[in-house]
């Protein structure tokens, strides 16, 4: 049985269900520092309450992509669900009770949210993927699709301070334990599909690490790691320049603000576009011109000029996720999609928990104007790699 193909009917819902859980777990995220704070610990515990949310997600994403691929959307956003509620769940109890089970707690809940949202990403893009066949529709769908991270970014942390202010943790937790049933709501318009088992399992004929050898998958991925890894540089070493020039953090959030922009603006107009755009070559120009304003960065000295700064680095960075979604589902066999989101799923999240630690230590010792000109000579240098996709696509639609 072939997935949905009614764009209009399921994409909709597709988002609202990643708003749900993805705000879920943003608010989560922002509750359970301060909550420890409050508590007195210590900073570095709370840096490891914070890399928990990313740092499970690493080991399980395989699983959730083999688990997306035999059955579809309706299972997997299930268990997504009951981990996320899980996590707000424990983090709730922490309230309850005393000492180092609080702790305790709240790493746990972290885990388990960070997991369940996880999987649900994965399903998500899997099941966009194959709403439609053709490149230009792709990208328009993922294109709409990636505002629902930045959205949810803004929903999760404002409600989780509101309840916060108004209720205390508490109120905060239930909160962030209702949003993901909302994501089994709007489910209902998603058509279900046969399970994939017998199907699936012939057509694999290899394990897991075996999708790695189809072709371009390893330059896709590294791009695709660059390219995070470039974003988390920027929100890391932005507040450590901005602060060591005696910004405001009010001024500093607007240099911020004004990237997260540029990045829902750019996947706007994308799908407006998309008829124009070809996937590769859009991955070489974000590259070299990331890596350009990445040397420039430093030179920035007043507020508006790195604001100009993060609102390019916004647009290029923000167009690269629909065109790497839309390449790695073109390279990739159509019964190994999740498996192939998995592996990009892991990169990410070791990026970005393992990145922050990387970056401190070298702006320790180099200084964030270094950092951005490191990070931007090895994106340009990059787009070399991303050129290798062409031929990669060509293999891709032979095979097809």
């Amino acid at each position: 049985m072939s997935e949905p193909r009614s764009v209009g009917r399921v994409l909709p819902a597709l988002i609202v269900g990643q708003i749900a859980l993805h705000a879920a777990m943003a608010g989560q995220r922002m509750a359970a520092p301060l909550q420890a704070l409050q508590q007195g610990y210590s900073a570095w515990a709370v840096g490891v309450l914070l890399a928990l949310f990313a740092a499970l997600p690493v080991l399980t994403a395989l699983g959730a992509g083999r688990m997306a691929d035999r059955h579809g959307y309706h299972y997997p956003v299930r268990v997504a669900v009951f981990c996320v509620v899980g996590g707000a769940g424990l983090a709730e109890l922490a309230c309850w009770l005393p000492g180092w089970w609080q702790f305790g707690l709240l790493c746990a809940g972290a885990a388990l949210s960070g997991v369940g949202t996880n999987i649900g990403l994965i399903v998500i893009q899997r099941t966009a993927g194959h709403l439609v066949a053709d490149s230009t529709e792709r990208l328009r769908v993922f294109s709409w699709l990636g505002m629902a991270p930045s959205l949810a970014n803004v929903v999760g942390p404002v409600a989780a301070g509101f309840m916060i202010d108004a209720g205390g943790y508490k109120a905060c937790y239930a909160l962030m334990m209702l949003l993901p049933w909302l994501s089994l709501g709007v489910g209902r318009r998603i058509p279900r599909v046969a399970r994939q088992d017998g199907v699936a399992g012939a057509q694999r004929g290899g394990s897991t690490w075996d999708l790695l050898a189809t072709p371009g998958i390893k330059r896709l991925l590294f791009v695709n790691w660059l390219l995070s890894a470039s974003w988390d540089v920027h929100s890391f070493a932005v507040p450590v320049l901005g602060h060591g020039r005696g910004y405001s953090a009010s001024t500093i959030g607007i240099v911020l603000g004004s990237f997260t922009l540029a990045v829902t603006l750019v996947r706007f107009v994308i799908p407006l576009l998309a008829h124009r755009l070809r996937e590769v070559t859009v991955l070489r120009f974000a590259m070299v011109l990331t890596g350009a304003v990445f040397a420039l960065y430093p030179f920035a000295q007043t507020s508006w000029q790195m604001g100009v700064c993060a609102t390019l680095l916004g647009l290029t960075l923000g167009a690269v996720q629909p065109m790497i979604m839309s390449t790695l589902h073109h390279l990739t066999p159509a019964h190994r999609h999740g498996e192939a989101i998995a592996f990009r799923s892991m990169a990410i999240n070791a990026s970005s928990s393992l990145m922050p630690l990387a970056f401190g230590i070298a702006g320790t010792a180099l200084g964030p104007g270094v950092m951005f000109w490191v990070m931007g000579a090895s994106v340009g240098a990059g787009s070399w790699v991303a050129r290798g996709l062409s031929r990669a696509f060509a293999v891709a639609e032979g095979r097809d």
